[in-house]
Parts: structure tokens; sequence; C-alpha cells
């Protein structure tokens, strides 16, 4: 199923009670989600979970509109002010505008007036999302220069040292169990510990370079069952080991445009993150559906039952480098992202149906 589209959540503030019914049931009709307050107190308490717009009286029992609209924009900076009165006069506009309000309107407003309002400060609030989505690129893209100027370094300067330090623990291992079995496990401890500490650094620049230098991509039909039963199989030791269950629930659906061996490396990216997050006795799910029977994509989703992904940074989280955990190069889901937008499909984060966080995955068919 589709996650249903957020409703604009528009704030009335406004002592007349009759007015603030009016209002609310005009905007509901139109799609809106209303919150109605009769003082200052009441909206600032409101304003805390966010809004778009805030239709906000200039006379208030405990405070004046001009005053309430900047302490509002604080606690919601991408919300937008429309300031009620019961008079218009130039006064009251160039409060209005030293308030920080993008707009009046005179009491009682006609309902085509009050629509045409709000819909222009909801557009002043999409440019705001679109200013900050822009904003994240460019810091993006500045982020995989510094990657892809990095990489040219690294792959010689790094890889070479760590070849050569893991033939010689070869090596010195082979030495080791050479020797007398009582003397053996002091000496292979610390060999072992070398080793996956090398192969964890030759991981991460294995990630630097896939990230900077992506291969070439040639879509081909790819079954998603197919994909998502070889990377679960390989996952099921893993999870006995965690003492995690991991789910597989497929609908039929029809192959999409892909790279069997990248998609896998997405599908298993997302199971061991799942893996990563739920403790022991929970639950990962992997499922793939038709959203809709004649939908363009292909819907991959990885669900997990632990405690789910803040909403600060699911905004962060595919961004190079970004990371929640103590080790990793915070390039796992940027590689994934990258992969996906290559298919011409698109990730997102949600709630899961049963709690925990939801990675879904849209793929478009094969044509």
């Amino acid at each position: 199923m589709t996650q249903p589209q957020k409703k604009p959540r528009v704030l009335v503030v406004d002592d007349n009670g009759s007015l603030v019914e009016n209002l609310t049931e005009i905007l509901d009709d139109a799609g809106y989600a209303v919150h109605g307050y009769g003082t200052c107190a009441a909206a600032l308490t409101g304003a805390r979970e966010g809004f778009d717009v805030a239709l906000v009286d200039l006379r208030l029992p405990d405070g004046d509109g001009t005053e309430l609209a900047p302490r509002l924009k604080e606690a919601s900076p991408d919300g937008e002010v429309v300031l009620l009165t019961g008079f218009a006069t130039l006064e009251s506009a160039v409060a209005a505008v030293r308030a920080g309000a993008c707009a009046y309107l005179v009491k009682p407003c006609a309902t085509q007036e009050l629509l045409v309002t709000v819909e222009q400060a909801m557009r002043q609030v999409r440019l705001h999302g679109e200013k900050r989505e822009l904003s994240r690129r460019a810091q993006m893209a500045e982020k995989l220069a510094a990657v892809g100027t990095m990489t040219a370094g690294l792959s010689h300067e790094i890889r070479n040292p760590l070849n050569a330090a893991a033939l010689q623990l070869t090596v010195l291992e082979r030495r080791v169990l050479k020797l007398g079995r009582d003397v053996q496990p002091p000496l292979l401890e610390p060999l072992h510990l070398v080793r996956d500490e090398i192969r964890r650094l030759d991981h991460i620049l294995e990630d630097f370079l896939q990230f900077a230098r992506p291969r070439d991509f040639q879509p081909r039909p790819v079954e998603v069952s197919t994909v998502v039963t070889k990377v679960l199989d390989l996952l099921e030791g893993e999870g006995e080991r965690r003492r995690v269950t991991l789910l597989r629930e497929f609908e039929p659906v029809p192959p999409v445009a892909g790279d069997e061996e990248r998609l896998r490396q997405v599908v298993m990216n997302l199971a061991l993150n799942a893996l990563d997050a739920v403790g022991r006795g929970g639950t990962v799910r992997v499922s793939c559906r038709l959203e809709e029977p004649d939908a363009r994509d292909v819907a991959i989703y990885v669900d997990d039952s632990g405690p789910g992904v803040p909403q600060d940074v699911r905004d962060r989280l595919f961004e190079p480098f970004f990371t929640t955990k103590a080790q990793g190069s915070g390039l796992g889901l940027s590689i994934v992202h990258a992969i996906v937008t290559q298919h011409g499909g698109t990730i997102t984060i949600e709630d899961a149906p049963d709690g925990g966080a939801r990675f879904a995955l849209r793929l478009p068919r094969a044509r």
C-alpha cells in the first residue's frame, strides 16, 4: 500500500469561536488539516508540532498577532503566517510585513479569497522546501567531488600496502600453524584481529572506489524474487546467529529493468542495516508487490521491528559520509541511493506497518 499523502497543516488562531469553526470547515473541505486555537499560548503549543500556514488574528486575549507571528515562525521556520484583521489600514499592512507575514485578510473574507490566499502561502512553503533540497544537493555534489579527488590518490597509496600486509599475515599464519598446538592460540588471536581490520579497511576503500567511479550500466530484465531470495538465503546464518527472524513475502510481480548484481547489493545493504537495527528476537521482513495493478514501478519493502528512524536523521541518511554507527564509512546507503537512481527508481524511508522502519524501494518495470 502507498503511504497516504500528508495534508498541509493549517493553524487558525482567533478568539471568535464561530469564525474559527467556519474557516475550519472551508479549509477542511479544501484538503487541509486544520487546528483552531483561541489564544497566543495555545497557538504556540500547537506550533511545536509544525505547521504550513497559520491564520492569526491581530487582536487576541493574551497578546497581539504581530508579536505572535515571529514566534510562530521560530517554531516552524518553513511555515507562513497570514494575519487576520477586522479592518484594513496602511498601518496594519505595514505591521503585517514587519511581523514576517506573507499576507493579511480582512474579516469576514470571501471563501475564494481565503482559499487563494492560503494557496499562495502554500506556494511559499513549497519554495522553502525546494530551496532546502537544492542546498542539500549542492552540499552532496561538493562531497562527491571531494570523494572523486580523494579516490585517485587512495587507490594505489592504500590498496598496495594493504595487499602486502594481508600477504605477510597469511605467511605468518602458516608458520604459526606449524608450531605446537599449545602455543598457537595466543599467537593466532591477535593475528586474526589484524586480518579482520585489514579486511574492514579494504571494504571501506572499495566503498570509496565504487561510489566515486560507478560502472557502466546496461539494464536487463531482472526477476525481483530471485534477487531477494539469493540475499535472504545468504543472510539466514547471520539471522540465526543474532536470533532475528527473517521473513519473505513475495507477490507475483513483473521483472524490473536493471543489473542483478547491483540490485542484490542494494537489498543486501538494506537487509544488513535492518539486522543491525533490531535486537535479539526481532524481525526483518522483505517483501515485493505492485502497489497498484497497473503500477509503473515494482515495490520492494525492507521492514524491521527496531526503534525506527527519527525524522531529522531521515533527511540526511543518504548523504555521503553520514552515519549513525560507531564504525563504517558512511557510504553504504549513499551507494544504495546512487544505484537506485541509476536504475531510474526511488528509495524512501517510511514507518513500517508494525513499527520500526521501512525502506521502500521502487523500480521501473522492464519493457
